[in-house]
C-alpha cells in the first residue's frame, strides 16, 4: 500500500518550517507539485479543520496531520523531517520533527485510517524512527518507508500459545493501531500466536471468535474506551490504558499470563481485585469519561452560542445582561440554552449507558433531567453536574442489576426495551424526589440563611463563603444560591456583593483553561482537555462558569478544590478592592460594559483568581501523578 501512495518526490528531509501552520503549507506544496492536490488553500483549510477536532501530535516527535478533502486528486502521503523540530502541541510536550501528512480524497472514507494503521507497523519498529531521521537522501527514506521489515526479520515460532489483544482510544485513530502493533510484535517475539481487536474510528475490526477466546492463554485489554469484557469471563485478563501497550506490550503480556481468572459482569475475583491495578476504579473512570465525552459538544455549542449572543447582542440591565426582544440574538441565545439544558442529562445518560449499555440510556437521560430540574423536588435549582454523575451511576448499576436476572424466553425480549428502562426511570425519579431532593432543598435554604446572616458581618468572611459556593459546582445549586443572593441585594442598592461575585464568576473556566494550556506540557492534562480549554476561555470571558464543568466532571478531586480556592480569592479581593457592579452577570465582558466602578481592579481580582486556580489545579494533579509513579515503581520492585 505504501508503495502506491508514496514516492521520493513526496519526501522532504529538510523542512524550513518553524511552526505548525508553516509545516502544513510546506507539505501541502509538496503534494501540489506532485499532482496529488489541486487546491492547496482548500486542502490546508481542511487539514486545520481536522486538527481542531483533536491535535495530531504524538510521542517520540511524530505528527500525523491528515484530512479528507475535495482538493485531493489522488490519495497520497507527504513525509517531512525538521532538523530543529517545532512546537506542535504533542502529547509529551516535546517538539515534533517527523511529519506524515495524509491526503485522502473526500469519498475515500477509510483511507486515512488504513494509512495510519500501516504507519503504525513501521513506527513501532525499534530503529525505524532513528533511521528515518538520519536518512541522507529521499531514496534512502523511501526505502525505509516501503520496506516490508516484518518479512525480513527473524521470527520466533508461535508454539507457546495464543494471545488476544483489544485496543481502542477515544478518538479511535493512531493510538489504537500503534497499540495493536505493539501487542502483535511483542507476542511474536515471545513465541505466541496473536490476534488483536481494534476499536477504531471505522468500527470494531478483527473481533475474536468464541473458539479463539476459548483457546486463548491470556487477554490484553489496552483501551481507553468502553468495550465488552463479559465475553472474556473465565480467562486471564489484564486491563490497562492504550498507551501502555505501545511501549510495554511485552510486560502486559507477562502480567496477563499471570493474572487471575476474570469473573465477568464488570467485576473481578477477590484475588484480581487486589492484584490488578485496572480494577473497579478504572472502570468507574471509564464510565465517567463516557459521559464527559458525550457531554462536551453540548457544553461547547451551548456555551459558545450563549457567549456570542450576550457579547454582541446583550445590553446591561439591573437584572443582568439582556438581549432586546425581537433581536436575532435572542434566537441564537435560545439555541445555546437548549445545548446547556441538554448537557446535564447527556452526562448522566451516557454514564448509565457505559455501565448498562442501551437499557440504561433512557433512564439515565431522564434521571439527569430530573437531577437538573429542582421543581421535581421543590428546590430552587437542580443539582447540576454533580447530581448528574450521581444519577448516571445509580441508574446504570440499577439497570445492570435488573437485566442480570434469568427471565423467561417470553419476557426476555421486553427487558432491554421496556422493563429495564421503565423500572430504571421510576427508580431514579423516586431517589431524587423522595430521598435526595428534600436534603438538597434544605441545604439551599440553609445556605441562603447563612449568607443573609453573614451579610452584615466581616466582608472577608462573606467573600470567602460566596467564592467557595460559586466555585464548588459552577452553575449548580450552591453557585445559584450565592448568585441569586447577590442579585437580590442589587435592588436594595447593595451592589458590592454583586461586584465581588462578578469578579469570581469567570475564574473557574479561565483558571482551568490556563491550567490545561500550561499543564499539558507536564502531561497532566489530556489532549482533549486542551481542546476544551479553548471553549472554556470563550465562556469565561463572557461570564459562563459552566465552561469548567468538563474539567470538574473528569477530575473532580483536583478541579473542584482548585476552582473553590481561586473563586474565593477573587471574591475576597472584590470586597477588599471595594468593587461594585449593578449588572447581574460576571466576567471581563461586564468590565467592557462599564458596570464595574473600578474596572482595572476588577480585572486584577479576576486575574489573580484565575492564576490561583491554575496553580492549585496543576499542583494537585502533579502531587497525584508523583504518588502514582511512586506506587507503580514500588509495585514493579515487588514483582
Amino acid at each position: 500500500m505504501m508503495k502506491e501512495i508514496l514516492n521520493a518526490q513526496l519526501i522532504k528531509l529538510d523542512l524550513a518550517a518553524t511552526d505548525k501552520d508553516a509545516v502544513f503549507n510546506e507539505l501541502a506544496d509538496v503534494l501540489v507539485h506532485a499532482g496529488k492536490v489541486s487546491d492547496k488553500q482548500q486542502f490546508v483549510k481542511d487539514v486545520w479543520a481536522r486538527e481542531e477536532t483533536g491535535n495530531t501530535g504524538f510521542e517520540d516527535g511524530i505528527a500525523l496531520p491528515h484530512a479528507k478533502s475535495a482538493a485531493v486528486a489522488s490519495p497520497a502521503i507527504a513525509v517531512g523531517i525538521s532538523k530543529q523540530g517545532i512546537e506542535y502541541g504533542a502529547e509529551d510536550g516535546q517538539p515534533s520533527n517527523i511529519f506524515f501528512m495524509i491526503a485522502s480524497p473526500e469519498k475515500a472514507s477509510n483511507f486515512h485510517v488504513e494509512v495510519l494503521a500501516k504507519l503504525s507497523s513501521k513506527i513501532v519498529e525499534p530503529t525505524f524512527l532513528e533511521n528515518l531521521r538520519n536518512a541522507t537522501s529521499n531514496e534512502e527514506a523511501l526505502a525505509l518507508l516501503v520496506a516490508d521489515d516484518k518479512a525480513s526479520q527473524p521470527t520466533v515460532a508461535a508454539t507457546k500459545g495464543f494471545i488476544i489483544g483489544v485496543t481502542g482510544c477515544p478518538v479511535g485513530v493512531a493510538h489504537t493501531y500503534l497499540a495493536a502493533e505493539g501487542i502483535e510484535n511483542a507476542a511474536a517475539e515471545m513465541g505466541y500466536e496473536c490476534k488483536v481487536e481494534t476499536n477504531g474510528s471505522v468500527g470494531v475490526k478483527n473481533i475474536p471468535t468464541e473458539e479463539e477466546i476459548a483457546r486463548a492463554d491470556a487477554i490484553v485489554v489496552a483501551c481507553d474506551k468502553q468495550v465488552d469484557l463479559n465475553r472474556f469471563k473465565g480467562k486471564r485478563v489484564i486491563i490497562t490504558g492504550v498507551k501502555k501497550a505501545i511501549k510495554d506490550a511485552d510486560k502486559l503480556i507477562e502480567q496477563a499470563l499471570a493474572a487471575p481468572l476474570y469473573a465477568g459482569d464488570g467485576k473481578s475475583t477477590e484475588s484480581q481485585a487486589t492484584s490488578n491495578p485496572g480494577g473497579s476504579g478504572k472502570d468507574l473512570y471509564k464510565y465517567l469519561m463516557n459521559g464527559v465525552s458525550h457531554m462536551i459538544p453540548f457544553v461547547v455549542v451551548g456555551g459558545i452560542l450563549i457567549a456570542i449572543s450576550l457579547a454582541i447582542g446583550g445590553e446591561p440591565t439591573p437584572g443582568g445582561l439582556a438581549i432586546p426582544q425581537g433581536s436575532l440574538w435572542n434566537k441564537i441565545l435560545d439555541v445555546g440554552v437548549v445545548g446547556f439544558t441538554l448537557m446535564i442529562p447527556v452526562l448522566a445518560g451516557y454514564i448509565a449507558y457505559a455501565i448498562a449499555d442501551r437499557p440504561g440510556l433512557a433512564p439515565g437521560l431522564i434521571g439527569g433531567w430530573i437531577a437538573n430540574n429542582g421543581s421535581f423536588y421543590d428546590a430552587d435549582a437542580g443539582t447540576g453536574f454533580i447530581g448528574a454523575i450521581i444519577a448516571g451511576l445509580l441508574v446504570g448499576y440499577f439497570v445492570k442489576w435488573v437485566v442480570s436476572f434469568n427471565y423467561s424466553k417470553m419476557i426476555q425480549p421486553l427487558v432491554p426495551i421496556m422493563i429495564a428502562p421503565i423500572t430504571g426511570s421510576l427508580f431514579i425519579a423516586a431517589v431524587f424526589i423522595f430521598i435526595i431532593g428534600a436534603p438538597i432543598a434544605g441545604i439551599m435554604e440553609t445556605m441562603n440563611n447563612v449568607l443573609a446572616n453573614l451579610s452584615t458581618g466581616n466582608v472577608i468572611i462573606i467573600g470567602l463563603v460566596i467564592g467557595l459556593m460559586q466555585g464548588f459546582d459552577m452553575g449548580g445549586p450552591f453557585g445559584k444560591v450565592a448568585f441569586l443572593f447577590s442579585v437580590g441585594l442589587i435592588a436594595e442598592g447593595q451592589t458590592q456583593f454583586m461586584g465581588a461575585q462578578a469578579a469570581a464568576i469567570p475564574v473557574a473556566p479561565l483558571g482551568m483553561a490556563l491550567a490545561a494550556f500550561l499543564g499539558s506540557r507536564l502531561k497532566l492534562f489530556e489532549r482533549e482537555e486542551v481542546e476544551n480549554a479553548k471553549a472554556a476561555t470563550a465562556m469565561g470571558l463572557v461570564g459562563i462558569s459552566e465552561g469548567a464543568i468538563p474539567f470538574a466532571a473528569r477530575d473532580p478531586f483536583a478541579v473542584i478544590p482548585a476552582n473553590m480556592i481561586g473563586t474565593a480569592v477573587a471574591c475576597v479581593l472584590g470586597f477588599t478592592f471595594g468593587l461594585t457592579c449593578n449588572v447581574a452577570h460576571g466576567g471581563p465582558i461586564v468590565v467592557l460594559l462599564g458596570a464595574f466602578n473600578k474596572p482595572v481592579l476588577a480585572l486584577l481580582a479576576m486575574a489573580i483568581g484565575v492564576v490561583t486556580t491554575a496553580v492549585v489545579a496543576i499542583t494537585l494533579k502533579k502531587i497525584r501523578l508523583n504518588k502514582a509513579q511512586k506506587d507503580q515503581a514500588a509495585q514493579l520492585a515487588l514483582s
